[in-house]
């Protein structure tokens, strides 16, 4: 073990002084942690360049405040007692809610750790140790065409592994698409309003201005697009984020129409289509015309974000400008979480997650359905044939930010519809409940409580 250390021997101040007052301050400031091991007196001394008496004492001293203590066998450590006071770690984190809504989390008990870790083991065992070396920026062919080929079966894409791209999640893909078209002298992008928050956070991140365009029951107001006279659109069409609306038939023409004649580009994110529980599968606009469309997927909700694994579908256009982002970002997605996800979607386990995952969900809806209908009969729900939330729209004149604070003061972890929009107060009041990471009984109750915090 090695301590970054300096001694000044000109220094006035005797060198075991100089030693105490260094590990002391490392101590406090949580540099040195409790119960980490430091260097024997011998080998810290011959680090140093002194004396083995001068750590010795040091040592001793450090010993008598209590700083350090020593265990028969295992040598020096900071004592437990001598935790960094609170100024120095930072505000303690938040207690965790009791109860929690958060859209688009998954069950993350349900990921298949069994199943991930066989095709990991494969992957390794299969990986030659030239290819542990800087990889294709693109993602390994394995995977691109083992997406490929499940997307365009489940999803109706038309996934070419060459217009594919793997990037580390959903956000990073985004930024990606962004930046290449702000390169290639695009200036405004119209999203859709409400919407994810992301897309506006990455609009902006890149320079590009965001322009809202209203969504009703059939998803966005595609009609509005000529006036808006931007070069780009993102949307949601298989599940509007976040309400739940299915791009109409002649939308979804009509957009097609818009990005063919004035050379515009549609950047179909694909949220929630896994998920569908009431309705019939929508197939990806992608598949329609992709030569306009970029597709957007990712991992996150199907298995767990912690993988950090998204994929694009561009056009070939834009392809080289995104190959170009990404290299200059990480030179490419981690390769291992890379293989093991191409053995896992090659080997069927992907099917079987999301089926016993769909099962799963369905029965947490149904759960939350009937806990609000139940407890909160006065409010109307939206959004609920597929995907992993539900929109509450609430009674008007409700205030819902007093409503989601006062959940939160209760351990109930729920999210305005108002944080969606453009203009929070631009709408009736409403909550996203997602229902997903909470087994029933646990929805129930937490339904049961929300409803004693509603104004009567």
């Amino acid at each position: 073990m090695e301590l970054l250390v300096t001694l000044d021997p000109a220094d006035r101040v005797p060198l075991h002084a100089q030693l105490e007052r260094a590990l002391r301050e490392d101590v406090r400031a949580g540099r040195l942690r409790p119960g980490a091991r430091l260097p024997s007196t011998r080998r810290l001394a011959a680090q140093l360049g002194v004396s083995r008496g001068v750590v010795v004492e040091a040592y001793a001293q450090l010993h008598a405040e209590g700083y350090l203590a020593t265990r028969r066998g295992s040598g020096t450590h900071v004592a437990h007692a001598a935790a960094a006071p609170a100024a120095a770690r930072g505000d303690a984190p938040a207690p965790r809610p009791r109860y929690t809504f958060h859209p688009g989390q998954p069950d993350l008990s349900a990921f298949p750790r069994t199943a991930w870790l066989a095709a990991t083991r494969r992957a390794l065992h299969a990986l030659p140790d030239q290819d542990l070396g800087y990889g294709t920026v693109r993602g390994p062919r394995v995977l691109r065409e083992a997406l490929a080929e499940h997307l365009g079966r489940t999803r109706g894409t038309a996934a070419d592994p060459q217009r594919m791209l793997v990037c580390s999640g959903l956000i990073q893909g985004f930024t990606l698409a962004f930046a290449a078209l702000r390169d290639a002298g695009a200036t405004r992008i119209a999203l859709e309003d409400p919407g994810w928050l992301g897309h506006r956070t990455v609009a902006a991140h890149t320079g590009l201005e965001a322009v809202p365009i209203p969504v009703d029951d059939h998803g966005m107001r595609v009609d509005l697009l000529d006036e808006a006279r931007v070069d780009a659109v993102v949307v949601t069409p298989a599940h509007q984020s976040p309400m739940g609306a299915v791009l109409a038939p002649d939308r979804r023409a009509a957009l097609l129409g818009w990005a063919q004649r004035t050379g515009g580009l549609i950047v179909e994110d694909d949220y929630d289509a896994e998920y569908r529980y009431d309705r019939e599968p929508v197939g990806a606009l992608q598949g329609l015309d992709p030569d306009h469309v970029l597709y957007a997927g990712s991992a996150s909700k199907i298995l767990a974000p912690a993988l950090r694994l998204g994929w694009l579908v561009a056009p070939l256009a834009l392809s080289r400008a995104l190959v170009e982002h990404k290299r200059h970002a990480d030179l490419g997605t981690p390769l291992i979480e890379q293989l093991a996800l191409a053995e896992f979607v090659e080997s069927g386990e992907l099917e079987r997650h999301l089926r016993r995952t769909r099962r799963r969900y369905r029965a947490r809806r149904d759960a939350l359905l009937d806990a609000l209908a139940r407890h909160l009969p006065g409010v109307r729900v939206q959004g609920v044939a597929a995907g992993l939330h539900a929109v509450v729209l609430l009674p008007e004149g409700t205030d819902e930010h007093a409503l989601v604070a006062a959940a939160g003061a209760r351990g109930i972890e729920i999210h305005g519809l108002g944080d969606q929009r453009f203009e929070p107060a631009g709408g009736p009041p409403g909550l996203i409940l997602g229902y997903a990471a909470m087994p029933e009984p646990a929805i129930a109750a937490a339904i049961a409580e929300l409803a004693e915090l509603m104004p009567r």
